[in-house]
């Protein structure tokens, strides 16, 4: 296809994704030219989209072509917000901009301006103030809002937070010697879509390859790949509780990380500086430059660290450093009831079953893993590593028996795939089995508040995506 022709027929699609109903505003040829550096594609359930260039510009990208889906993404995160904590979206939105936009870097306000300015181009009108808030909903709903919450009316329930299930191996644990990190998410299904792979090619610092959701600059399930060499993922730390309002939003130092670490030691040191205690997590890390992998447990005034080049760790939700889980949650850590405990125990199962032959197949295998250590029994629910909650009738650890929660997806990756900037994952549960929306409603009418925004997850394949593929 001859150059000029490629061009018309990239932004006829372009105009194809503008949201129905809506008028969008004259592009300039400023930003044509930078709509023609960046695209998007759809595979298996996966939305794929690249974007490069300044900040301004690499924002501008993401909000034209996700301005639909950043619209959803907001339409659910507004509901699932006022419903649970019977305050008014715009007043999260407000508290969020006066305590957050004052300690965001200038490099990561000005992407998230792009995104507005692409969305209003896309004919979506939002503003800066929501997206910060949409951004740090994580933090915000289950650290910042709690502390808030408690200084008016007590409340000892701590709610289950997003929570994931991985692990990281090297040395003698795998096949060929090298790293091998698999990641799956655990969230509640009607807020959990985190179906975007985002491709980002900034003017400085290194290119990222990482899962993400629709107007997030950072990734929100935090799975992801530099061109340093550096691969990681995180498990959420359970019934953490302490928060500072005036430390550095988390998903502003985790961007800042992903884009300008090169090593594992300057990742964490950035995601210490101005830590702010929201969403703590477990840290998994590699290096594919020194096949060194390592273990980054990130409380408020607690950190535990550890790296080898030899091993695995993994992760559950439970902190494994006993300052933080002593002193910054509320999780006491050997209830075999508790998924937290009961994945822990499966993940030393498998590591010690698996040893020396883990690989990208054994590692999916890992992620769809349905066996119940504390039943001692295959059978899918909230304690196996491929968490079924909607399933389950006698949950543990949980408010409440048939959530709607659980496993979303998988990834996983391995050195040699690192390399060249690419993974695998699987949209849906990491075990394949579908959730139908309509029927899980009709069985629960418990959760009617949620049929506006609860979507289908089908069964999909796994599928491997690559930094700069069209």
């Amino acid at each position: 296809m001859k150059p000029q022709n490629l061009l018309l027929f990239l932004f006829t699609l372009l105009c194809l994704i503008v949201p129905q109903g809506q008028t969008s505003a004259a592009l300039t040829s400023e930003k044509k030219s930078w709509l023609a550096k960046a695209n998007r594609h759809e595979k298996n359930g996966w939305i794929y989209v690249h974007i490069e260039g300044t900040a301004r510009e690499r924002g501008f990208q993401h909000g034209y072509l996700l301005a639909n889906e950043i619209k959803e993404g907001l339409r659910i995160e507004k509901k699932i917000w006022e419903y649970s904590s019977a305050k008014e979206w715009s007043w999260l939105v407000n508290n969020a901009a006066t305590m957050s936009i004052p300690k965001v870097d200038s490099e990561n306000l000005a992407e998230i301006d792009g995104i507005v300015e692409g969305m209003k181009s896309a004919g979506v009108v939002t503003t800066r103030d929501e997206l910060v808030a949409y951004n740090a909903s994580e933090e915000l709903e289950f650290y910042w809002w709690p502390s808030v919450k408690d200084s008016i009316y007590r409340n000892s329930v701590v709610e289950k937070k997003q929570s994931c299930s991985s692990f990281i191996a090297t040395g003698s644990m795998t096949a060929d010697g090298q790293i091998v990190l698999g990641h799956n998410t655990w969230g509640s299904f009607p807020g959990a879509y985190y179906n975007i792979i985002l491709d980002i090619l900034p003017e400085n610092g290194h290119r990222i390859l990482m899962q993400a959701s629709p107007g997030f600059i950072h990734s929100g399930t935090d799975f992801f790949i530099t061109d340093a060499g550096i691969v990681g993922s995180e498990t959420t730390i359970d019934g953490f509780f302490p928060f500072d309002p005036k430390g550095i939003p988390e998903f502003s130092r985790m961007r800042h990380a992903m884009q300008y670490a090169s090593s594992i030691d300057e990742w964490a040191d950035i995601m210490k500086r101005g830590n702010n205690g929201g969403y703590a997590n477990a840290w998994l890390l590699g290096d594919i430059k020194t096949n060194e992998i390592a273990w980054f447990e990130l409380g408020l005034k607690y950190v535990g660290f550890e790296k080898k080049k030899d091993g695995y760790f993994s992760g559950s939700n439970i902190a494994e450093d006993l300052k933080i889980l002593r002193f910054e949650t509320n999780v006491h850590g050997l209830n075999i009831k508790d998924n937290d405990i009961s994945r822990r125990v499966r993940w030393k199962q498998l590591m010690k079953e698996h040893a020396g032959k883990i690989d990208l197949e054994q590692g999916k295998s890992f992620l769809a893993d349905h066996f119940d250590t504390y039943l001692r029994v295959v059978s899918p629910g909230s304690r196996t590593i491929c968490g079924h909650f909607d399933i389950d009738s006698e949950t543990f650890g949980i408010s409440e028996p048939f959530r709607p929660f659980g496993a979303c997806d998988g990834k996983i990756v391995d050195s040699k795939m690192a390399k060249n900037m690419s993974f695998q994952a699987r949209w849906g549960s990491a075990c394949g089995m579908p959730f139908n929306a309509k029927k899980f409603l009709d069985e629960h009418l418990q959760y009617d508040w949620i049929t506006t925004i609860l979507k289908d997850r089908p069964s999909q394949p796994w599928t491997e995506f690559t930094a700069g593929e069209r």
